[in-house]
């Protein structure tokens, strides 16, 4: 789980450039090579997601609210219609207050989701926007949750 989890930060990193530049350049695929892996490939069909028992990317992640019941019954309804693909955002606050719970729970979603054939694509530590509403006092109502909800 944990080396899962470690691979794809990893990507993650590299994929933004942040990696050693020499091991990156030594490394890059011939042009060729990876216009055949990408013909490989098949198209990506998808949504962003969240399980319609989550109000935000927040309850969707934390401990009391995760669902994988919900998430394996939504997902095999993805597959069942033809979609390898679905955005999940991953916000910040979850890694800060449960680090070790969050990578579980993102492994037992990786593990449904790999059951169907779908390849999450994972928005990191996303804190994007702001309402300024309490959320211990408005938890279904805040929506699309961001950093300074939660300062």
């Amino acid at each position: 789980m944990v080396k899962r989890l470690e691979s794809l930060l990893m990507a993650a990193v590299l994929a933004v450039g942040i990696g050693p530049g020499a091991a990156w350049a030594q490394t890059r695929w011939p042009e060729a090579k990876a216009n055949a892996w990408y013909a490989t490939q098949p198209w990506l069909v998808g949504s962003n997601y969240i399980p319609r028992s989550s109000i935000n990317q927040l309850e969707m992640w934390q401990e009391a609210t995760f669902d994988p019941v919900q998430i394996d019954k939504e997902l095999a309804w993805a597959e069942a219609m033809g979609m390898n693909t679905m955005r999940v955002f991953l916000h910040d606050l979850l890694w800060q207050q449960d680090a070790a719970g969050f990578q579980e729970r993102i492994d037992r979603f990786l593990t449904i989701a790999s059951r169907h054939r779908i390849r999450p694509l994972f928005v990191l530590f996303d804190s994007a926007g702001g309402s300024g509403i309490d959320p211990a006092a408005h938890r279904k109502a805040i929506g699309f949750a961001s950093y300074e909800d939660f300062r």
